[in-house]
């Protein structure tokens, strides 16, 4: 019989992202001195509405509103069959000789920011890639560390973060889940 897993624990609530956020987007002001040349990707699904988020924060900072792009990297995982996905459609004057920064919602193992990479480099050639998360859970396969991180959590590999959105999930929190044993 399959259990149904359990919150194990909420470790924001919708006012912590709402403030995770907030800082992230200070932080991309302090080190980002071209704003007005940043293109923003957000991966699909979560990095999206999180990328659209950090651009009307930075609008109504520094009223400039970077572009946002969404991007589906399935058609550039390792891990996946072949053919999964087509590969995405990314603007070339968005990413060619400008700085861009990724966007998602959970970093885990690293191969969701490598095959975004991937992505972005056949589009063009950017002058910098960073990446911003809301959560870093750690258990890195590759040697990827994000630029700008909304809390670290450290998990274990039979825990998962469940991140939910009000533009996906009608709500914002992020809940450590436990997975059910086999």
């Amino acid at each position: 019989m399959l259990q149904t897993p359990r919150a194990k624990a909420v470790i924001l609530d919708a006012d912590a992202v709402r403030r995770c956020w907030r800082r992230i987007a200070h932080e991309v002001i302090e080190r980002q001195p071209a704003l007005d040349q940043l293109t923003l990707i957000g991966i699909v699904t979560r990095g999206v509405p999180l990328a659209h988020r950090l651009a009307a924060t930075l609008e109504e900072l520094e009223a400039v509103r970077p572009p946002v792009i969404a991007l589906d990297i399935r058609s550039y995982r390792d891990d996946l069959p072949r053919g999964t996905g087509s590969p995405p459609e990314i603007p070339h004057a968005l990413v060619h000789d400008r700085p861009v920064l990724l966007v998602d919602d959970v970093l885990f193992n690293g191969r969701t920011v490598r095959a975004a990479i991937d992505a972005l480099i056949a589009a063009g050639r950017p002058t910098m890639i960073q990446l911003a998360v809301l959560v870093d859970r750690g258990h890195r396969e590759l040697p990827i560390r994000p630029d700008y991180v909304g809390k670290n959590v450290p998990t274990s590999l039979k825990e998962w973060v469940d991140v939910h959105l009000q533009e996906v999930d009608q709500e914002d929190s992020v809940r450590i889940i436990e997975r059910a044993e086999p």
